[in-house]
């Protein structure tokens, strides 16, 4: 399944959603840019260049797509099939001013996307009079509770991103180097159904320990824990991202021991997802087995984050964060414990709110896969 855009009707309902909610919130209008959110709103993946292109949503009257004639090919798609108005302009117009023209003059509150180049904000601002306020409050309550046909993208994707792990243990060799295995694992990612590769972690020995470690030169040694923690893209556009933490050879009681609860923490935060439960609680539960075990210093970043056509997108599943989980919305519960020069470990699963609780995207086993060494 290979589709670069959902039917037109899922984004016309969008649409419709983010003008009420402009309306509910006393805006004129939404201005978006080229990004994320045009792609959500109209599945649009136009660039932003030095020339205004422009999604102009007022609160009630007809959405216009301001677009430079160089670039209308890359909207004309998305422009026809939701019969969007047109409004195309060359080098020498004022493309601000049509965007003032569509949001029907009233411009005193208007919002745009947060990813809006400055080059593009100041003169717009000159434009309408006033200094635009971000978008994100309107369309992140949208974004954050996922449609069935974007649960259905996570769910393939995760199914995709599972195949891969299913794979990994037979590119960790002793003797190849962090580098060598996440070439193949990028290839995998392709071969298993993704359409691009996002990103690939190899943290071998210590390098497991920075969370945020990509892959090296270093080699893979008998006796090194590995994260592996990769993702890719499945269309239209929505992002896998799973987190196994690998062995090679059999490990030591003490690391053994310590992902033992490591193991725990992920699980109690999965079962305390479900409807009306806060972020910060779930953060909190994999946070509170670590800390009675005496391993709370060495968890040092937040539980996890939304996930949908951004790798990281709200809701993010923190401490402080109080809000209350709906169904529909996706994030990942990815505890992890790391000790600074010799190992660290993760795990990671994509988590979809349901009525009563939470399903799992991804299905591979979470205990610490011995690799045998070879």
């Amino acid at each position: 399944m290979n589709v670069r855009r959902f039917d037109t009707a899922v984004y016309a309902r969008r649409l419709a959603a983010a003008a009420a909610a402009a309306a509910a919130s006393g805006l004129a209008g939404l201005v978006i840019t080229p990004g994320y959110d045009l792609r959500y709103l109209i599945g649009s993946r136009a660039e932003t260049f030095e020339r205004l292109t422009a999604l102009v949503l007022p609160a009630s009257g007809e959405p216009t797509i301001v677009v430079p004639q160089l670039e209308l090919a890359s909207l004309q798609e998305s422009a026809a099939a939701l019969g969007l108005v047109v409004r195309d302009w060359v080098d020498g117009d004022d493309p601000y001013r049509l965007v003032s023209a569509a949001l029907g003059g009233d411009s005193a509150a208007t919002a745009v996307t947060d990813s809006m180049p400055a080059l593009h904000l100041l003169p717009l601002a000159a434009a309408l009079g006033v200094l635009p306020v971000l978008a994100t409050d309107v369309l992140r309550e949208l974004r954050m509770v996922k449609e069935e046909a974007e649960i259905e993208a996570l769910r393939r994707a995760g199914a995709a991103i599972d195949r891969v792990h299913a794979r990994v243990p037979e590119f960790l060799v002793p003797g190849r180097t962090e580098a060598e295995v996440a070439a193949d694992i990028a290839e995998a990612i392709l071969a298993e159904g993704h359409s691009e590769v996002a990103f690939v972690i190899v943290g071998s020995g210590p390098h497991g320990a920075d969370p945020h470690h990509r892959f090296s030169d270093r080699t893979l040694q008998v006796g090194d824990i590995v994260v592996v923690d990769i993702g890719g893209t499945v269309e239209p556009g929505y992002h896998s991202d799973c987190t196994r933490t690998y062995s090679i050879g059999e490990p030591d009681s003490v690391v053994a021991q310590q992902y033992s609860i490591l193991q725990r923490a992920q699980r109690m935060a999965v079962e305390a997802v479900r409807p009306g439960v806060t972020a910060a609680q779930v953060d909190a539960a994999a946070r509170e087995v670590l800390a009675e075990a005496g391993l709370g210093e060495h968890f040092v970043h937040r539980t996890g984050h939304g996930i949908g056509l951004c790798v990281h997108e709200e809701p993010y599943i923190v401490a402080g964060n109080d809000l209350p989980l709906a169904a529909g919305m996706a994030f990942s519960v990815e505890p992890g414990i790391y000790f600074p020069g010799r190992w660290g470990a993760r795990i990671e699963d994509i988590a979809v709110v349901t009525e009563d609780g939470a399903v799992s995207v991804n299905n591979r086993p979470h205990e610490l896969a011995v690799v045998p060494a070879q």
